[in-house]
C-alpha cells in the first residue's frame, strides 16, 4: 500500500510539527472569533490530525475515488480537522473565517458539505461503525485505500463502539485504522469517575485488534508505527483492525486549558485568547 518515498515523506519531523502548531493557533483564531468552545477536545488531537493530514493519509485529492477516508467521531473536534483541511489547500481562508457563521459548510461538528469531510458526525459512539463499512467497502471493491478513524476514550462508554470492535475484528479488517484520543476526560468529568475503561491495551487485545499504545503529541512516532502497520519498512503488513492508543493532555499546548474540564465548553476571553496566543507563539 505505501512505498519508501511516502513513508520518509511522512515522517518529516519538521514539517509535521509546524502543522502541529500552525493547527492550535488556527483552534485558538477561530474559537475566539466565532465565541464557540470545544477548544480543550481540539488541541487536544491537534498532533494526531498533523500526522494524518501530513502525509500517513493518502488523500491527493479530497474527490479522489481511492483516497483514503477519514471519520472523526468526536466530531466536536472538528475545528483541528477544518485547520488541517486548510493548510492542506482544500479549505480556502475566506471559507475558514465562516466557521460557526450562519450558512457556513463549517459547523461545530463535520458535515458532507465541507471540502475534505468523508462523513458527518457528531452523535458519538457512531464513528468506528462508519470506519468499518467504509474499511469493508474497499476490501470488496478491491481497493488499496484504507480507513482511519479517531474517536474519544469517551466514547468507548458506548456499545456501538464495542459491536463494531466484534464485526471489524471478525472479517480482518486490515486496512482500518483506529485511534483513540485517550485524554481521560469528557463534557461532565474525568472518564475512570463516568466509567473506567482500564485495562484499555488488555480489552482491545481480547477482541483481536492489533494494539500500540503511543504518546499521542510524537507525530514521528505515530506516522512510523502506521507506515509499518501497512507494510512499510520492515516487509510484510500486519494482518486484522489495528488500534493506536494515543496518550493525549487535554488542552494540549495552552497551559491554563489543560485537563481542565471547563474547556469543553467554554469560550474564551479576550485575555485568556491573548494568554493562549502567547504560548503558542513561544513554544513554535
Amino acid at each position: 500500500m505505501l512505498n519508501v518515498k511516502q513513508i520518509n515523506n511522512f515522517v518529516d519531523v519538521s514539517a509535521c510539527a509546524v502543522d502541529a502548531n500552525r493547527i492550535r493557533e488556527i483552534i485558538i483564531d477561530q474559537s475566539m472569533r466565532a465565541k464557540v468552545g470545544h477548544i480543550g477536545s481540539a488541541l487536544s488531537v491537534a498532533d494526531i490530525i498533523a500526522c494524518l493530514y501530513g502525509g500517513v493519509m493518502n488523500v491527493p485529492d479530497p474527490k479522489d475515488d481511492d483516497r483514503d477516508r477519514f471519520i472523526l467521531s468526536k466530531g466536536h473536534a472538528a475545528l483541528a480537522v477544518y485547520a488541517a483541511l486548510h493548510l492542506r489547500g482544500f479549505i480556502d481562508e475566506d471559507a475558514l473565517n465562516t466557521y460557526c457563521a450562519d450558512n457556513s459548510a463549517l459547523g461545530v461538528h463535520p458535515e458532507l458539505v465541507c471540502p475534505g469531510i468523508d462523513f458527518a458526525t457528531g452523535s458519538l459512539g457512531q464513528g468506528l461503525s462508519f470506519a468499518t463499512g467504509a474499511a469493508l467497502a474497499a476490501k470488496r471493491q478491491n481497493s488499496q485505500r484504507r480507513a482511519f478513524v479517531l474517536i474519544s476514550d469517551a466514547e468507548m462508554n458506548e456499545g456501538s463502539v464495542w459491536e463494531a470492535i466484534m464485526f471489524a475484528a471478525h472479517h480482518k479488517l486490515d486496512n482500518l485504522v483506529a485511534i483513540v484520543d485517550v485524554n481521560g476526560q469528557q463534557a461532565f468529568g474525568y472518564t475512570r469517575d463516568v466509567i473506567d475503561l482500564t485495562p484499555l491495551e488488555a480489552r482491545w487485545r481480547a477482541f483481536n485488534w492489533n494494539v500500540h499504545v503511543v504518546d499521542g503529541h510524537n507525530v514521528p512516532v505515530m506516522s512510523k508505527i502506521i507506515a509499518e502497520l501497512s507494510g512499510g519498512p520492515n516487509g510484510k503488513p500486519m494482518p486484522g483492525p489495528h488500534v493506536l492508543l494515543a496518550q493525549t493532555t487535554f488542552g494540549k499546548g495552552v497551559s491554563f486549558m489543560e485537563r481542565q474540564i471547563k474547556w469543553h465548553y467554554s469560550p474564551l476571553s479576550p485575555e485568556e485568547y491573548a494568554k493562549a496566543k502567547d504560548e503558542l507563539r513561544r513554544s513554535a
